[in-house]
């Protein structure tokens, strides 16, 4: 097979950057030897959704060295053997995911899942550059044995350098949102709940490593890595809101008053964080270097001890609670950067609010996966029973 032309740098389907002696893209299958070099040429449908941009600011998340990212929700579409190509619309889906006509890999479910219920929305893309989506989410409401709801959501940032980050990230969310729920239901304090969710979370993904693993420090080699991710969680229960995380996935207060102030919920475990706690640089220096996301703390069979962090807090006010991965925050670092992306209704309609914020970070780049959970404060009256 022909080798790709030297001027097609960029996949003409996807825009997936492309190796001088590649055949074929590694974003979405495209036989790149039966591909026209000349500008202007056809590109197969949907192709565009996903155009090139220029690297955005930050790294992909890996972990650091001692010391120094739905449980798919409601997919907004998906595709398996049998069924037409979202690509030529003539051919069928062969058991490996591609087309059999065009030969198109095809969208994967958690390329973009949407899901909202009574007191929570959240969405999750894959973004313009990575060619999978290794993040996750996860969201449930509760009744609390007084019969108050409680809300939850759950987000997760696989980390890049691991093996198997998307199954990690869906393996935390599953079973710390089923520990908070069980907890919650049980009349257990939402900070313990929290915090045992957190250590419930650790255990899954640890798990997913196998018998033989045994932790050990970060290597370059990716297969020698234990799958692993961040985790970041939020529960409204009443008039309080507690928040539990390791990593650098986050979560933010925005009031309906704007001109009250906004508040971060977390702080990172991480490189930047660490060089701005110790003063050795500013905010904006530690987050514009080229480490700034390498993570103190994952969750993982090669992490050391995790500790989750728990934190509660009394709003006074009407508000809502956005829960998001770095590909979202990497483009409104600050609190007041994040409140300025957020739209004035969004208690009222979190996932318009959710599709508003995953809208700003691919417009600013969309460089790595984007997820994110909203939460309104108060939660709703109809926010009680089961997602």
């Amino acid at each position: 097979m022909s080798q790709l032309p030297p001027q097609l740098t960029v996949c003409p389907a996807c825009h997936e950057p492309l190796e001088p002696a590649d055949n074929f893209c590694g974003g979405c299958g495209t036989d790149l030897s039966a591909v026209p070099s000349a500008p202007g040429a056809a590109r197969p449908a949907g192709g565009p959704r996903r155009a090139g941009t220029p690297p955005a600011r930050g790294a992909d998340d890996h972990r650091a060295a001692p010391r120094g990212g739905a449980v798919p929700g409601q997919p907004a579409h998906g595709t398996g053997p049998g069924t037409p190509c979202a690509a030529c619309r003539s051919g069928m889906i062969d058991n490996d995911g591609y087309c059999e006509n065009c030969g198109h890999a095809q969208p994967r479910e958690r390329d973009h899942m949407e899901h909202e219920s009574a007191g929570v929305a959240a969405v999750s893309d894959r973004g313009l550059r990575h060619h999978r989506n290794e993040d996750a989410f996860a969201t449930s409401t509760a009744a609390l044995p007084d019969g108050s709801p409680a809300v939850v959501a759950v987000v997760s940032d696989g980390v890049s350098s691991a093996a198997r980050p998307d199954e990690a990230s869906a393996a935390a969310c599953a079973a710390a949102r089923d520990t908070l729920v069980t907890g919650l239901a049980g009349g257990t304090d939402p900070r313990e709940a929290t915090r045992r969710a957190v250590v419930s979370a650790a255990e899954a993904v640890a798990a997913l490593a196998g018998p033989a693993a045994e932790a050990r420090e970060h290597t370059p080699y990716r297969q020698e890595n234990a799958p692993a991710c961040t985790i970041v969680s939020a529960v409204v229960t009443g008039d309080l809101l507690t928040v539990g995380w390791v990593g650098d996935s986050r979560a933010y207060w925005v009031p309906d008053d704007r001109g009250t102030q906004p508040a971060r919920l977390t702080e990172d475990d991480s490189w930047a964080a660490q060089m701005v706690a110790a003063g050795l640089m500013s905010e904006a220096e530690a987050y514009a270097d080229e480490r700034a996301h390498a993570i103190t703390g994952w969750l993982g069979a090669d992490a050391y001890e995790v500790e989750p962090h728990t934190a509660s807090y009394h709003p006074d006010r009407p508000g809502v609670v956005v829960v998001c991965t770095d590909g979202l925050w990497n483009y409104a670092e600050s609190a007041e950067q994040m409140a300025a992306v957020v739209p004035p209704d969004a208690r009222s309609r979190p996932l318009e609010c959710a599709r508003r914020l995953l809208a700003h970070a691919l417009d600013g780049g969309g460089h790595d996966n984007v997820t994110v959970a909203v939460l309104p404060f108060p939660t709703r009256p109809e926010g009680a029973g089961s997602a």
